[in-house]
């Protein structure tokens, strides 16, 4: 099932409203779609790619206005919607455990989740449901989003169709690591 939602996803990059498809599919991944948006903007960048930064603009709004609506699932209708969708994604268990460190960790679960293949969905739901104050977690999607949406366009923008392999099977490997040592920074920095 997933395959055939993936293979419905990719044939959407080349409708003539692909953007609004891109759109749609960005904002609905924030929230409840298990798909993430890069399946789309690929394709749509490798086939335009004097719209990349357009079409990283396009997600990453849409994103972030779904990220709004993850986190009004979680603030609103976490035991109704939050945790089914939490549970369909082997994250249910963990959820009691993580509500306690989430809330010391302020923005930072906001910002790995949205630069890294770590499914962004369960941080909105659980920002809402942890109450991560709204501006935080506004300001931190916006800059994790774009971080993530703006560096795919770039490196298709600037290398076209041979970079797509390392985008799709590097990529997230190089973000974590990039997420790590940015952390590390911040730690030394504070410690020393």
């Amino acid at each position: 099932m997933l395959r055939s939602l993936y293979d419905w996803t990719l044939s959407l990059a080349s409708h003539p409203r692909a953007l609004w498809a891109l759109a749609f599919v960005a904002f609905l991944e924030s929230s409840v779609f298990p798909i993430p948006p890069d399946a789309l903007m690929i394709p749509m960048i490798i086939a335009m790619p004097r719209r990349a930064f357009t079409i990283a603009a396009v997600a990453t709004i849409a994103s972030v206005l779904g990220g709004l609506l993850g986190y009004a699932i979680g603030a609103l209708a976490y035991e109704q919607i939050g945790q089914p969708i939490l549970a369909s994604l082997g994250k249910a268990d963990a959820m009691i455990e993580f509500n306690q460190r989430f809330a010391d960790l302020s923005f930072w679960p906001v910002l790995i989740a949205g630069l890294t293949p770590f499914p962004y969905k369960v941080i909105t739901i659980m920002s809402g449901w942890t109450g991560l104050p709204l501006g935080t977690f506004i300001i931190t999607s916006i800059v994790a989003r774009a971080g993530r949406f703006f560096l795919v366009a770039g490196l298709l923008y600037y290398f076209g169709a041979p970079i797509r392999d390392f985008i799709e099977k590097r990529l997230g490997l190089m973000t974590v690591i990039f997420v790590v040592l940015l952390i590390g920074g911040f730690m030394a920095v504070r410690y020393l």
